[in-house]
């Protein structure tokens, strides 16, 4: 029997092919997703299935989709998309989706992000657990007879229709010329950004479009400064008006401005927030705790309510849900829209992006400089041997220093007059992970300093 404990993650399906996830198993989890993903927790009638250009993909999608057909459910196949395209699927018609992707991970890793009707997040608490736990049952017990009516598989083209419904969500008419340098790093982008851009006033500058999930130019991540590179000097180069970087299954977005200088995806949140809160005035908008503080000052400015959340997907979305929020933004380049099912879409944040730019004439530098106010870290990772010892000596020096407000959301934040950091446990590896945030650049380093060294005193 397969140790599905290795590659059911906290919010998805991830592991080498075929040795963690083959076939076999990939049918296995179509039948197990047919059988719960539906409404309350039943059978569902019909389920959307989707791949990205990883070798792998198009035989597990294949395979999947037909493990949910013998469970009843009609299959609509949807072929190669990104992840937010498989999103607008979920949401435009209204059943249940899983996306064949890997993300970023290397070509031999492939896995699958799973959705309810209406895009709807499905993770360890919202019916993952109960997908594993089914898997499980039928690899050691056989897999249940076929019901006594399969479902169908049928072949359906949504990107069109994905590209006209994100273009209704931005004013694109009237915007200047622009030109652009896009890296799709051999990813979905390369698939989706064509006919998404396809008819705006955009010279494109296509980096790494050719479809290929051995990604044999860099990493399709492009927060890893490495894979950004190539995009830098290609818009310096040109005198490109921006740059855009996607990752591999291009539901994320980075930013480059005219200078081939990176825009932190807290200044995109807080740009887009302050677009979208311009449509819904006092609109509630969720951002997570390791982005800048500029976030919720520019949300509060625009009118809005700033809404604090953990790191990670599956806690923004269930807090604008509960909220009614417009907009959600994470420090990982994630853009969630109330439009677009709440779910993330890297290319909808890039349209607000492309929209603002050439909405005026002044440079990208310049537009961004409103919402970028602070010095930040980035994300610094220390290997510990224990991280729980660690955190708490990091607890303890600063537990007790005057002006310094510790809580414990996600990790330890601890936030003072002129700065904060957050520092955060990964869940799968020996890390952890460090946020600074200051008032001037050298505030941030002698805070970011003197946490590493406590962090690392044991290395």
């Amino acid at each position: 029997m397969p140790d599905l404990s290795q590659i059911v993650k906290a919010y998805d399906v991830r592991g080498v092919v075929p040795d963690q996830l083959d076939e076999n198993l990939a049918r296995l989890f179509g039948a197990a997703f047919a059988e719960i993903a539906g409404e309350g927790g039943g059978a569902a009638s019909a389920v959307v299935v989707g791949h990205d250009m990883r070798p792998s993909s198009p035989g597990l999608a294949r395979a999947f989709a037909l493990g949910a057909a013998e469970r009843g459910a009609d299959v609509t196949e949807i072929g190669l998309c990104s992840t937010d395209q498989l999103y607008y699927a979920s949401g435009a018609l209204d059943r249940p989706g899983a996306m064949f992707t890997a993300s970023h991970n290397p070509a031999r890793y492939n896995g699958i992000k799973m959705c309810r009707a209406g895009a709807a997040p499905v993770g360890q608490d919202s019916g993952l657990a109960d997908i594993r736990a089914l898997v499980e049952r039928w690899s050691a017990d056989g897999a249940p007879e076929p019901v006594a009516k399969p479902g169908t598989l049928e072949p359906r083209d949504t990107l069109g229709d994905y590209a006209d419904h994100l273009r209704s969500l931005v004013p694109l008419d009237g915007m200047r010329p622009l030109k652009l340098v896009v890296d799709a790093g051999n990813g979905m982008g390369g698939h989706t950004v064509p006919t998404v851009l396809a008819g705006l006033p955009l010279t494109v500058d296509a980096l790494y479009f050719e479809l290929d999930g051995t990604f044999p130019n860099h990493e399709a991540n492009p927060l890893d400064p490495a894979n950004i590179v190539d995009l830098q000097a290609r818009v310096r180069e040109t005198g490109a008006d921006l740059g855009i970087a996607f990752d591999g299954d291009a539901d994320r977005c980075f930013v480059v401005d005219e200078r081939g200088e990176p825009v932190s995806p807290s200044a995109i949140t807080a740009l887009v927030a302050s677009r979208e809160l311009a449509k819904s005035p006092g609109a509630t908008v969720i951002h997570n705790l390791i982005t800048s503080w500029s976030v919720p000052e520019v949300v509060r400015e625009s009118g809005g309510v700033p809404v604090r959340t953990r790191v990670g997907h599956s806690f923004i979305k269930q807090e604008m849900a509960r909220t009614g929020a417009v907009f959600g933004g994470e420090h990982s380049a994630h853009y969630y829209f109330r439009d677009f099912w709440n779910a993330d879409t890297g290319m909808l944040a890039a349209l607000h992006v492309l929209a603002a730019l050439g909405g005026q004439d002044r440079p990208l530098s310049d537009l961004v400089a409103a919402y970028d106010r602070y010095a930040a870290s980035g994300e610094i990772n220390s290997t510990v041997a224990d991280q729980a010892g660690r955190a708490a000596a990091v607890r303890a020096a600063y537990q007790d220093r005057p002006g310094a407000v510790l809580d414990e959301l996600d990790g330890l934040t601890v936030t003072a007059e002129d700065w904060w950091f957050n520092l955060r446990a990964s869940n799968t590896e020996p890390l952890l992970r460090l946020n600074v945030e200051a008032r001037d650049d050298a505030t941030m380093a002698a805070v970011r300093d003197e946490v590493l060294a406590l962090v690392r005193a044991d290395a």
